[in-house]
């Protein structure tokens, strides 16, 4: 508290007055005597001391509830806990210390009721005492209860957790399964609890985490809350509404079948564990009684099918420890919500130096190389985070930082199937393009591509409707974008990485950048296949094709393009990434408006 009195008050009556606001109002108090900046006195409350005598202690009231309060804590029937660890999972309460523990483990006295020593960085839990009625011996009995408690009654908590704690210097908000409370399946009051969290994240603006490991609803209850207006189907309405408003990040802990799996899919970022997470509609004894298919869970649903075949997972971890690190480095890209901006890094020169680029561009269109290397020539080290590596591959989706400022890069990758556009690398990149814009990442396009792939098997895998989802999402971002033409961009390639027509801030060159409608041997056997068929001579022949082809490449040659001013400038190599610094900071705050509808068809 900043005070202000007379200037011919002495210090002595400026400390005065400083002790006596503070002791009074309980705040601290700067005391400035005129118009001084500087304060002539500070003081800060007293601490507070209870009388020697007062051995006033817990009454048995109050240790009735302590010692419900660690039953909860105990979560499901101990011999479910005891199956954990053959599982190689943790105690969900275990899960939540590794989570929000910080290095002291246990809560500090900031943070509410300490008394159950859980997590430093949990601020509090909701719903400890769902289902308590249900199975708690101390809980009001009906006329045929003997108020005993069995085994295999145990529902503490009703088997979800629900809150709000610290992870990564960050307010979150979070819910996690107990897998020891009948598999981790959902009843009505965890159902309550999950979607008041939900709720409550839509009103504060703060991201959300699921620890999912839930089998999915409990059956024999599900009266009450599956189909219910505020039931289990809620979740799937509040995950869309939070959908784009705040980051929701699901990590799965084993198999999530049924209605499980669907918190998964809809979140932002899915991160799977290795030999222990599954996610399907149906549990492969579902699976047998309805097709007659006889299916392991992990080939039915594991992390190999969603991370390579379906695209389902982001990422896949070691194990538990791994997860929570893979997120931790997740969450430094993202903002708190719509609307913010992304967190910055510190500044970092890149990985390998930038002098390097252009060695590592082969001269020919054809020839393969790595992305990654030439990210690591461009972003700050240690600063690339790649997402759905596995899955569509030829196209390369991942945050760094360039300056310190969080990007969202989409790179072709010349080093697996030539980098061409196939129906899986369309539909991730355009989901990552639409999360980007949602949460105001930058894009940067790495264009080196023959364009999208042809053929009767695209074609059923959808390359035309995949495709036009990855033009929609270029077309839509409003935020800060820019694009390398690295080497090839061919045919409607140079549309969906986000070319010249498509509204980015820059569209730059490297001089080994092409852009054309195809490359130089599909162009010359379309336009002169029936001249070279009727040269006899095969050498003239190959060397009419050659000359042909040069030819066709000086037209299409980046030179050509900053000529006629196709592209903004065509930049030294070892310039690039202090080129692309400079254009996103110059542009870090452009606004762009879409045209006034509700929405477009495209999904």
């Amino acid at each position: 508290m900043r005070v202000h009195v007379g200037a011919a008050a002495t210090p002595e009556e400026a400390e005065a007055i400083a002790k006596s606001l503070a002791e009074h109002l309980g705040v601290d108090v700067d005391v400035h005597v005129g118009e001084r900046d500087e304060p002539a006195a500070s003081a800060e409350p007293p601490e507070i001391e209870y009388p020697l005598d007062d051995d006033h202690g817990p009454t048995d009231r109050e240790r009735d509830l302590q010692a419900e309060i660690e039953d909860i804590l105990q979560g499901g029937p101990e011999k479910y806990r005891d199956r954990l660890a053959e599982r190689g999972k943790l105690f969900v309460r275990d899960r939540l210390d590794l989570w929000f523990g910080g290095e002291g483990g246990t809560r500090g006295a900031g943070d509410a009721s300490t008394a159950d020593g859980g997590p430093a960085g949990l601020h509090f839990e909701d719903g400890k005492f769902a289902a308590f009625d249900d199975w708690h011996p101390n809980a009001p009995a009906d006329e045929d209860d003997d108020g005993t408690e069995t085994d295999g009654d145990r529902l503490p908590a009703d088997g979800l957790l629900t809150g709000a704690a610290e992870f990564e210097g960050r307010d979150v908000h979070f819910m996690a399964n107990d897998f020891t409370v009948k598999a981790g399946s959902m009843a009505a009051k965890g159902v309550e609890k999950f979607l008041r969290m939900q709720q409550r994240a839509l009103k504060t603006g703060k991201p959300v985490l699921y620890l999912m490991d839930s089998s999915g609803g409990r059956i024999d209850q599900q009266s009450g809350f599956f189909a219910n207006r505020e039931g289990i189907g809620k979740y799937y309405y509040n995950h869309s509404m939070l959908s784009g408003a705040v980051p929701q990040i699901c990590v799965l802990y084993g198999p999530c079948i049924a209605g499980a799996a669907y918190t998964p899919v809809f979140a932002d970022f899915t991160v799977m564990v290795e030999g222990m997470s599954a996610m399907a509609i149906a549990s492969p004894r579902m699976v047998k009684m309805v097709t007659g298919e006889d299916i392991e869970m992990a080939d039915l649903g594991g992390p190999r099918v969603h991370a390579e075949e379906s695209g389902s997972a982001d990422l896949v971890a070691r194990d538990e420890e791994h997860a929570r690190e893979l997120v931790g480095d997740l969450i430094g890209y993202l903002p708190d919500r719509a609307g913010d901006t992304p967190p910055r890094g510190e500044t970092k020169p890149p990985k390998f130096s930038p002098e390097g680029i252009d060695e590592l561009i082969p001269e020919s269109p054809n020839r393969p190389y790595d992305v990654r290397d030439l990210l690591d020539r461009v972003a700050d080290a240690e600063s690339v985070f790649e997402l759905k590596s596995a899955y569509g591959p030829e196209i390369v989706t991942a945050f760094c930082r360039i300056d310190g400022r969080s990007v969202g890069v989409v790179a072709n990758d010349p080093a697996v199937r030539s980098g061409a556009i196939f129906p899986d690398a369309a539909e991730k990149a355009a989901e990552f393009v639409w999360t980007c814009d949602a949460y105001g990442i930058p894009l940067l396009y790495l264009c080196d591509t023959p364009g999208f792939m042809a053929g009767s098997q695209v074609e059923k895998d959808a390359i035309l409707e995949k495709g036009k989802k990855l033009i929609y999402a270029t077309s839509s971002a409003t935020v800060p974008k820019q694009t390398v033409v690295v080497r090839k961009a061919y045919g409607a390639g140079i549309y969906a990485m986000g070319g010249p027509a498509y509204d980015p801030e820059s569209v730059i060159g490297l001089p080994s950048g092409e852009i054309g409608i195809m490359g130089p041997e599909a162009a010359i056997n379309a336009v002169y296949a029936r001249k070279l068929a009727e040269i006899d001579d095969p050498e003239e022949r190959a060397e009419t094709e050659a000359r042909l082809r040069e030819e066709y490449r000086e037209d299409i040659d980046v030179h050509r393009m900053a000529s006629e001013v196709v592209i903004d400038e065509i930049v030294p190599p070892s310039a690039l990434r202090e080129e692309l610094a400079a254009r996103f900071s110059f542009y870090e705050d452009v606004e762009k408006d879409l045209p006034d509808k509700k929405h477009g068809t495209v999904l």
